[in-house]
């Protein structure tokens, strides 16, 4: 499926989701978690957690059983994170502008660690591919 329509479906998905719970979920949060239906009301230093769905190069869709959100990991020329559906993830991020979670990183069920980017300042790869800075995440 192209790559746009997925994204976009997705997208659509979520914002409807979104605008019919926009209350907060009474549930007692854990780890400072947020649930995807309530991410209007945060976004700086936002984490989710669930199951990732589906995967396009580097954007996935992860499911908390509240709601979906498409995850933007970067440019797959900059680091490959090489996720599999069904997989368990937590996603520490902030809310972009096009709706979906830029990620800053992603804890695997294992525990393990996958950095994209700082949290703070321009993503590293905001000067292209010939940009001459290697990856210090890598």
């Amino acid at each position: 499926m192209n790559k746009r329509i997925l994204l976009g479906l997705t997208l659509a998905t979520t914002i409807c989701s979104s605008i019919i719970a926009v209350a907060p979920s009474s549930q007692a949060q854990t780890n400072n978690t947020t649930n995807i239906r309530d991410l209007q009301q945060r976004s700086n230093g936002t984490i989710v957690s669930g199951k990732v769905t589906n995967i396009v190069g580097n954007d996935f869709i992860i499911d908390d059983g509240t709601g979906q959100l498409i995850v933007d990991a970067g440019p797959r020329w900059w680091r490959e994170i090489n996720l599999q559906p069904g997989e368990q993830v937590t996603v520490r991020g902030e809310l972009g502008k096009k709706g979906e979670l830029d990620a800053f990183s992603i804890t695997r069920a294992d525990g393990s660690v996958i950095d994209i980017r700082p949290a703070e300042g321009p993503p590293p790869w905001a000067g292209g591919p010939n940009r001459a800075r290697s990856n210090p995440l890598r």
